[in-house]
């Protein structure tokens, strides 16, 4: 009997998060779902693959706070051991406006969250992971955006700057820890039907722009959460710095 595995995924009590709790506890994982403040629909979640014969957690931590994530990790290790699967995926959204009217305090909130708090949980991650440090290797998929491709003009230049900088830190760290047992990989999803949008200010943002998408339709949480499966498994083992959009063409 090969030994259980354990994943992390951050932001995991919603939208594309949750979707990939379901689907890596369906195929036998420890999961560990993290919330900010959303504890509800967290807790709701670990209980329903808790009785679904699973096994999960549900932890409480803000990962733009260096103590909260050392303590989220550490937490993990307690319950189920070291991770095998970081799933990067924890992301804000601030209201759609012009970068003329950004305020300092707002763009921090989105850097600090979508940029250092990847940075801090990769760091974690790696510490437990690389067979540097006595580790037996495992997986990193962040979760960035078609953002960072588009630069999200008039809506939210600052959310896909930080996502093009989560697509800087998977190359670099993909190649740093290439030798070392872990593979780095990333999704950039583009228009998915998530909560999301609604933080942005505009529920219906997928009905007024589908008519761009190639595929004429928005995606669904399940969807991304399927490619990020792949790149955590073996299936993907000789792919590394690696890019997925989901984006239906855009």
């Amino acid at each position: 009997m090969t030994a259980e595995k354990v994943v992390i995924i951050t932001g995991g009590g919603r939208g594309i998060g949750a979707a990939s709790a379901q689907l890596f506890a369906g195929k036998g994982y420890a999961v560990c779902i993290n919330y900010k403040s959303r504890s509800a629909p967290a807790e709701a979640l670990a209980n329903a693959i808790i009785a679904g014969g699973g096994r999960c957690i549900a932890v409480q931590a803000d990962i733009s706070d260096e103590q909260d994530v050392q303590r989220l990790f550490a937490t993990v290790d307690q319950a189920f051991g070291p991770p095998d699967v970081l799933v990067n995926n924890a992301g804000i959204l601030k209201p759609q406006m012009r970068l003329e009217d950004m305020s300092a305090e707002r763009i921090n909130a989105i850097l600090t969250n979508n940029v250092t708090g990847y940075f801090l949980c990769c760091r974690e991650a790696v510490k437990r992971m690389s067979t540097k440090h006595g580790g037996k290797g495992g997986t990193i998929v962040n979760v960035s955006s078609g953002a960072a491709r588009s630069g999200s003009p008039n809506e939210y230049i600052d959310y896909a700057a930080s996502k093009g900088a989560v697509d800087t830190l998977t190359k670099g760290l993909s190649l740093e820890v290439a030798d070392e047992g872990i593979r780095v990989n990333c999704v950039r999803p583009g228009l998915i039907y998530t909560e999301m949008h609604s933080d942005g200010g505009e529920p219906g943002r997928i009905e007024r722009l589908q008519s761009k998408i190639p595929m004429q339709r928005g995606g669904q949480p399940e969807e991304v959460a399927e490619a990020i499966y792949w790149l955590a498994s073996e299936k993907s083992s000789f792919s590394t710095g690696n890019f997925l959009d989901l984006a239906g063409g855009l």
